[in-house]
């Protein structure tokens, strides 16, 4: 049975009187947050299209114009796609369109095409359990089960990012090293198609520094080698933090880009 948005918040007590406070967020905003529910809950997989506009003002008996709002805005966001005359789609990392949208290095001539897919090396993958660290940055529990995959990234055979990835162990239990190593697509398309996972959105903290002994092997240079260390955290809906990673990037071939709107 559907529901129309609520739009008072609960009331509060004043001199003894229950007072029913205005909601001072938006109509379409409520519709998002409904749609965004609705997609946490798996109601619409990645891939998957959503009832249209029309189907969807019935449901929770706003005007279309709002629902279109809502959709606009997670369209936006790259979370919902638009395709001319077939619908709205859940979007999902097979998309070309945001199959690496969080791999912001990209070569010095700007053809991202230039050399081809990256050759990956899971370098390791276990089971261990969070420190404080990485307990706080992923919301867990010290001591709580989280799996850490070491993994390289080579670029037409030269060895540009290291990845250190720590994943809760509940959400992700049963991946291994071989499957990994066995799915050619891209990993958060491997998150979401076999583990239910969807990362939508990420935040990165970036500083130069120098790796390693372990670390300069892997990436075949030398121990005093200037490198950039970008520490991402990567969200699925509701702003759930679900990776953590560590990354270490060569900058003599390539460099960091972003968009800035």
């Amino acid at each position: 049975m559907s529901t129309a948005p609520n739009s008072p918040t609960p009331p509060v007590q004043t001199d003894g009187v229950s007072v029913a406070t205005p909601a001072f967020s938006p109509l379409y905003q409520q519709i998002k947050a409904l749609l965004l529910k609705s997609l946490q809950a798996g109601e619409w997989r990645p891939g998957e299209t959503i009832p249209s506009e029309v189907d969807l003002a019935t449901r929770f008996r706003v005007s279309q114009g709002t629902v279109r709002k809502a959709i606009d805005e997670l369209a936006a966001e790259n979370l919902l796609v638009r395709r001319q005359g077939r619908g709205t789609f859940v979007a999902t990392h097979a998309e070309q369109l945001v199959q690496y949208r969080f791999l912001k290095l990209v070569p010095d001539s700007g053809d991202v095409n230039s050399e081809g897919p990256a050759q990956r090396n899971i370098v390791d993958c276990r089971r261990t359990r969070a420190n404080a660290d990485v307990a706080r940055l992923l919301a867990l529990k010290p001591g709580d089960p989280v799996l850490h995959v070491r993994r390289l990234l080579a670029f037409s055979g030269v060895p540009t990012i290291l990845d250190d990835i720590w994943l809760p162990g509940g959400p992700f239990k049963g991946l291994t090293a071989e499957r990994l190593t066995d799915y050619h697509g891209p990993m958060y398309e491997m998150f979401e198609t076999e583990f239910g996972i969807r990362m939508v959105r990420a935040a990165e903290k970036i500083r130069a520094v120098r790796p390693d002994g372990e670390q300069a092997r892997l990436l075949a240079v030398d121990e005093s080698t200037p490198l950039l260390s970008v520490q991402r955290i990567a969200y699925t809906y509701n702003d759930i933090p679900m990776e953590l990673r560590h990354g270490l990037y060569r900058t003599d071939t390539h460099h960091y880009r972003n968009e800035l709107n």
